[in-house]
């Protein structure tokens, strides 16, 4: 083998209620391709969308100030070269004079969710990378695309599949780029493993394994709250559901089975502490996956007629690791994911060529997963 390379939330439902109130395998790294089941949709934001005049880099603003932008995602726009962060939009005033100190932020490009409509007038901001909870990804997505700023949301994209089409819809309408954080569609083995999906070099796939789960703590938060989009499913399932599509290059056509519970329902009231599911691929072969905050699990495995693959840990910030059952595939070393996705994401507006991971990527993978929970609340199965 050889290395490829809930409690009380009253206090965070009511700031979230004001928000809410408020106002380079290139585009080839694309899970969709003619080699999958399904017809590969037009990617939002093509090449129809105007490349920046005379820019070699992209103003990025960040809309959402929790531990993802805090902790990932500004630390990596300062070792990005094709974008750098510029604006942020909060709802938190005491954040403000934090991150204009530490990262240069000029007063004119420091926004609240009421004002980002008024963005729109700020040239130095050219992409608006959406970091809120998932219930706030489609109003603030499609507010950006509407000022006329390129999108780039987290996942998952948003908490139905309505509301992802919606963005898409948007997003074309302004001639504007949406890509969806997928950045371990960016990483380098995660990329190779796209690719041995492509091309089958160990023959037909027999079988396929995605768990991505870790533990979470007792503390509130948004991921505890349905309408909020929390739950294992939301959060970590999509991580799994991606991998199995990548893994493979085929789309689910069937969800078999799904079972949704908590090991500790005193902190996980509302939402799945944990899910896993069966889905059937178009070869006939049975995917499961696997998302929980409980027990910490973290691999993607794909058994063929003549060998296997796999990624384990498949999603980690940090050392992110392939194998096969042999001897043949390269070290490939990783680095900041959040910056090469970002960086790859920016080239493709600076070349005018589709997004890495567009929006049809995000409702592909949020159709299978309102279409597992669909399977889990009736105990049936459910057709995609």
């Amino acid at each position: 083998m050889r290395l490829l390379h809930a409690s009380s939330l009253s206090p965070l439902l009511d700031r979230r209620r004001l928000l809410v109130g408020s106002a380079a395998l290139g585009a080839s790294a694309c899970v969709s391709s003619p080699g999958s089941s399904g017809t590969a949709p037009q990617p939002s934001g093509s090449t129809s969308v105007p490349v920046p005049s005379g820019k070699s880099q992209l103003g990025v603003a960040l809309p959402g100030l929790g531990n993802y932008s805090e902790t990932r995602l500004a630390p990596a726009l300062t070792k990005t070269t094709r974008c750098a962060l510029r604006g942020i939009v909060t709802g938190t005033p005491a954040k403000i004079p934090v991150w204009q100190e530490r990262y240069g932020i000029a007063d004119q490009n420091v926004y609240d969710y009421a004002s980002l409509p008024t963005i729109a007038n700020n040239s130095e901001i050219d992409v608006v990378y959406v970091v809120v909870p998932p219930s706030l990804h489609a109003q603030y997505s499609i507010a950006a695309a509407e000022a006329g700023k390129h999108v780039w949301c987290e996942k998952p994209m948003a908490m139905t599949a309505d509301e992802c089409q919606r963005m898409i819809d948007a997003c074309r309408a302004n001639r504007v780029s949406l890509s969806i954080g997928y950045r371990m569609q960016h990483e380098p083995n995660t990329r190779t493993v796209i690719q041995m999906g492509r091309d089958k070099p160990y023959g037909a796939i027999r079988s396929v394994r995605a768990v991505a789960a870790d533990h979470m703590g007792g503390e509130p938060s948004w991921r505890m709250v349905r309408a909020m989009g929390g739950g294992a499913l939301y959060d970590m399932g999509v991580y799994t559901i991606n991998a199995i599509r990548y893994a493979t290059s085929e789309e689910p056509v069937r969800v078999l089975r799904a079972r949704q519970w908590a090991d500790r329902p005193e902190l996980f009231q509302e939402v799945d502490e944990s899910t896993e599911y069966e889905l059937e691929l178009p070869s006939g072969i049975t995917a499961y996956g696997k998302a929980s905050r409980f027990k910490p699990e973290n691999v993607l495995r794909v058994e063929a007629q003549n060998g296997w693959y796999q990624l384990e840990p498949m999603q980690s910030y940090e050392g992110v690791k392939g194998q096969t059952s042999e001897d043949k595939a390269p070290d490939q070393p990783t680095d900041n994911h959040q910056a090469r996705q970002m960086d790859d994401e920016a080239l493709a507006i600076l070349e005018g060529r589709p997004p890495v991971c567009p929006g049809e990527e995000g409702l592909r993978d949020i159709r299978i997963l309102q279409a597992i929970q669909q399977a889990a609340q009736s105990d049936s199965t459910v057709s995609l």
